[in-house]
């Protein structure tokens, strides 16, 4: 049985079992992350404004107990944001490209990524496991999605579907992400997966 397999298998038995092997994620669930990486220009200007907001530290506990409860919670925050904020491009409401910045009504994907780690951080999630993540699309455009660190591998939520997956389930290459040490530091994914990036979704 596969991992997407096993979690749907738990859920509909109405048991998610939080499943932490002793010597880390299992096999296949969790990124391979490298070395530190640029940081996004639009990240960077975000923490010169709200540096409150980029001041989280090392973790201090492992990836968070996915029990049945906090699953549920993560997939009503992503589809009550998903929901509430209407899609626009930076340019069209700041007259510019790559401003970050919390959501009212209107927002792009990193807005939609913003608002859902604070919500998370608000229902107990540490920040160390709300991992801001940069990909690209089949299309060749470039994306943020939020990746959440749990002790059953580390689940997507995105604002151009509607579902909560695996990273390994969903067709982006995925190309850098937040340390889930330092929320300032950046670090490389090696995704080598056999995704079609380039071609038309």
């Amino acid at each position: 049985m596969g991992f997407r397999d096993r979690v749907v298998a738990l859920m509909s038995a109405g048991m998610l079992l939080a499943i932490v092997p002793t010597t880390g994620f299992a096999s296949g669930t969790s990124m391979p992350t490298g070395g530190r990486t640029t940081q996004p220009v639009g990240h960077y200007e975000f923490c010169k404004r709200m540096p409150s907001d980029c001041a989280d530290r090392a973790r201090t506990s492992r990836p968070v107990d996915l029990t049945r409860k906090l699953w549920d919670r993560i997939v009503a925050i992503n589809h009550d944001v998903n929901a509430s904020v209407a899609p626009r491009t930076d340019y069209e409401m700041w007259g510019r490209e790559e401003y970050w910045s919390y959501p009212t009504d209107v927002g792009d994907c990193e807005d939609y990524v913003l608002e859902k780690r604070r919500r998370l951080k608000e229902i107990g999630i540490p920040a160390g496991n709300l991992l801001i993540t940069v990909v690209r699309q089949p299309n060749g455009d470039g994306h943020a999605v939020l990746t959440v660190e749990t002790s059953l591998g580390d689940f997507i939520l995105d604002n151009l579907e509607t579902r909560v997956l695996a990273w390994t389930d969903t067709d982006y290459r995925y190309l850098k992400r937040q340390s889930d040490r330092d929320a300032s530091v950046w670090i490389s994914i090696g995704d080598d997966r056999n995704v079609a990036v380039g071609s038309v979704r």
